[in-house]
């Protein structure tokens, strides 16, 4: 089973994130559930999400505690918030982020990937310059990052998903998924 944990701030779109990438991998014949952490849900306020995939029906129903796969929309949670708490050891972080993945020597230990999915986001008209929604970008790069959803499905999924500008937040994926920065140990 595969576990993927999705931190991000209110309004930034993790939940509709994690439910258009289970809806992905069910494209693609996998099991999967989304479900968010409930608590102040708030513009603004950390928001957890979480996706489990496997061949085979998941009966599980809890939190994930110890998930392989990080993804980080809003890169300030770092210092606020015990993002690597359970991530498993060789799991993987995605950060959407200008920085490059070197530029988090604390993080070192973890394949990592990033991404400036608020700049990609701002490019494509997908919420504003102060607010982007940066939720199909980052999808994008997890789907290179990773190597776990196909960019056919996901591309797919989102078009069918979203219900305003579509074209823009495929195309957002799809850019993401070219502009993903690694370490040399993240899986590609």
């Amino acid at each position: 089973m595969i576990e993927i944990r999705m931190h991000g701030r209110g309004g930034q779109g993790a939940v509709v994130a994690c439910k258009i990438l289970a809806s992905a991998f069910f494209k693609e014949g996998k099991f999967a559930q989304a479900f968010p952490a409930f608590g102040v849900e708030r513009r603004g306020a950390p928001v957890m999400a979480f996706i489990r995939v496997d061949d085979k029906p998941i009966h599980l129903r809890t939190e994930i505690y110890s998930p392989q796969h990080l993804i980080i929309l809003d890169p300030t949670l770092l210092q606020t918030v015990d993002i690597t708490g359970g991530l498993k050891p060789g799991g993987t972080i995605l950060i959407n982020s200008p920085l490059s993945a070197e530029d988090y020597p604390q993080l070192a230990s973890y394949a990592l990937a990033t991404v400036d999915a608020n700049a990609i986001a701002v490019r494509h008209g997908l919420g504003s310059k102060s607010s982007p929604i940066v939720n199909t970008a980052i999808l994008g790069a997890f789907s290179r990052s990773t190597g776990l959803i196909g960019m056919d499905a996901l591309s797919t999924t989102i078009a069918s998903y979203v219900p305003l500008k579509p074209e823009e937040n495929v195309a957002a994926a799809q850019e993401a998924f070219t502009q993903c920065h690694f370490t040399e140990s993240t899986p590609v």
